[in-house]
């Protein structure tokens, strides 16, 4: 079992910058796939970004490629997602999302994921 806790959502005008990161507890986390999804209102969940347990395969979809980098920090069992230029429709709860089986590869099936934070909502306004 995997617990994960996100942080750094807000309120932010287009443009602009925010910082999210997740803190994994639980099974050893250096061996698990971590990704990030969101969920806009009225719409299904869709997913931004993976990374592998080594931090040297990344995956993204292609909305918020050249704005969003994945990280990770495997000593402080911490992975981050850094917006830049967000805009209005990057706007839903994010939620960090963690699988020890699945590669980044296939991470962008929310069923396939295993364990979920419970989200923190990014809001950009226009």
């Amino acid at each position: 079992q995997v617990q994960l806790v996100e942080s750094g959502g807000g309120l932010v005008q287009a443009g602009g910058s925010l910082r999210l990161s997740c803190a994994a507890s639980g099974r050893p986390y250096s061996r698990t796939t971590m990704g990030w999804f969101r969920q806009a209102p009225r719409k299904e969940r869709e997913f931004v970004a993976a990374i592998s347990w080594s931090g040297g395969n990344l995956n993204y979809a292609d909305s918020v490629k050249g704005r969003f980098t994945i990280s990770r920090d495997i000593a402080e069992n911490t992975v981050f997602l850094q917006m830049n230029s967000l805009k209005p429709e990057d706007t839903a709860v994010y939620y960090c999302a963690a699988d020890a089986t699945v590669l980044v590869s296939n991470f962008r099936t929310a069923s396939n994921i295993d364990w979920w934070g419970n989200g923190t909502l990014v809001t950009v306004s226009s």
